[in-house]
């Protein structure tokens, strides 16, 4: 199973800037046993959620095809901690972008008030790291629906960003593949 720290995307422009929401329960896992007395969410899934935000942001423009990794945490401060019911809002900001990664500015905040501040650095890997994608194109495509990631995507123009065509290709092949099995 994958662990995502978001919960759905709020705004995505190519090239700029992502934001997205974490909505904090008390039910979840790493609450409850990160720290019994005082129940908060880890400043560490804070920055994977970041994480999750930026590589996205950094992979959307070439259709999520280059392998994409968090290479470094340049800079985290935190300024609070954040705990069940608060609604956390990651954005994430293209600050510079080469051929081998990107650098992500990012700041945390609930209702309006500082959380965090963060300096990510993004790697794309070559064809020395493997062949395979990270992640099966389908199954990105169906994550990135559920995080209504194409609901909000556009570019800097502001046109509408679709799925680009070999994740739907992918999809569909997947689709097929379900179909016939439910058939045998």
């Amino acid at each position: 199973m994958r662990w995502f720290w978001i919960d759905r995307f709020v705004e995505f422009v190519r090239d700029s800037h992502a934001r997205t929401i974490k909505n904090v329960c008390f039910g979840e896992e790493p609450l409850d046993e990160y720290s019994h007395s005082l129940p908060h969410f880890p400043h560490s899934l804070m920055i994977e959620g970041m994480a999750q935000t930026g590589g996205l942001l950094v992979s959307e423009p070439e259709g999520f095809v280059r392998k994409t990794v968090l290479a470094k945490v340049s800079k985290a401060t935190f300024y609070r901690t954040v705990g069940p019911g608060d609604r956390i809002e990651l954005k994430a900001v293209l600050q510079d972008k080469q051929p081998s990664g990107a650098i992500v500015f990012g700041t945390i905040t609930v209702d309006g008030d500082p959380v965090a501040d963060l300096e990510l650095s993004f790697a794309f890997l070559d064809e020395s790291f493997g062949s395979s994608a990270l992640f099966p194109p389908e199954d990105l495509l169906r994550t990135l629906r559920i995080l209504r990631f194409y609901e909000v995507a556009v570019d800097k123009d502001g046109n509408k960003i679709n799925p680009p065509p070999h994740m739907l290709e992918a999809e569909r092949k997947a689709a097929q593949v379900l179909r016939q099995a439910a058939r045998s």
